[in-house]
């Protein structure tokens, strides 16, 4: 959430703070208001005035009502500052790129998909990160739009993102394991201790009910060593070893870490 509000505005969170410019855009277009009635207002008067001149010595006639053409360089004006004061001060960049994002979401999401597609560079993982939020806004249930946004979170960087839709996505279906398998990459990442400290527990249940997973058993192994706790660490290397085949390229750095760890 920090990273969206950074690139498109406060408008994102839908509870944008009070600051400066959210204070000039109410202030400047009612300036412009006051100052289209003053001279409403002086126009009046003045014609009024000369008006009383010319017939000084006459009994004055009730005249027709000022036409649409006396009140409208005020009202014209007015608009014409409120519109500036919006476009330099308001929100309008920031909602119109939340509108390209959301519909380039589509096809942001098929090529991140497609692994024959040019990847998506970081401009464009921040576009489709806004877009699936936008989206989720109306479909919470939605499991893969969640693994997906927890992805892109994770691809960016953002922790906050990540973990969030990562907890939505195990929230609504605990079975599944890529949600919990990133839930608890997310929280093992996080540098608050007590989410290192949930994730690990996590992924302990993970092991326990599958200890022939490799990404279980990898993440799980790191959590550990991010741990200190070695003796886990190594456990969980040399089981990795019994699953993989014997020309497995990953067998060369799990049996260093498992020396580094045993050294520890």
């Amino acid at each position: 959430i920090d990273y969206m509000v950074a690139r498109y505005g406060n408008f994102v969170t839908y509870d944008p703070p009070l600051t400066p410019l959210t204070v000039l855009l109410w202030v400047l277009p009612l300036a412009a208001i006051v100052a289209g009635g003053w001279i409403i207002v002086a126009r009046t008067r003045r014609r009024v005035r000369i008006r009383q001149d010319v017939l000084a010595d006459a009994i004055p006639a009730a005249g027709p009502r000022a036409g649409v053409g006396v009140y409208l360089p005020g009202v014209v004006m007015a608009l014409v500052v409120a519109a500036i004061s919006y476009s330099q001060t308001g929100s309008y960049p920031q909602v119109r790129a939340w509108q390209q994002a959301t519909a380039q979401t589509p096809g942001l999401l098929a090529r991140a998909l497609d692994p024959t597609a040019q990847p998506l560079n970081e401009e464009e993982m921040a576009r489709l990160a806004l877009g699936l939020r936008t989206r989720l806004q109306n479909d919470a249930g939605n499991v893969e739009g969640w693994l997906m946004l927890g992805r892109t979170g994770m691809v960016l960087g953002n922790a906050g993102t990540a973990t969030g839709a990562y907890a939505n996505a195990y929230r609504l279906d605990p079975k599944n394991s890529d949600a919990a398998l990133g839930y608890a990459e997310a929280l093992t990442r996080s540098s608050d201790p007590e989410d290192n400290r949930r994730g690990g527990e996590l992924l302990r249940q993970l092991v326990r009910s599958d200890h022939t997973d490799i990404r279980v058993l990898s993440l799980y192994a790191f959590s550990a060593f991010e741990q200190q706790r070695f003796g886990e660490a190594v456990a969980a290397w040399e089981m990795m070893l019994k699953l993989l085949p014997a020309d497995d390229t990953r067998r060369a750095v799990i049996e260093r870490s498992i020396r580094l760890a045993q050294e520890k």
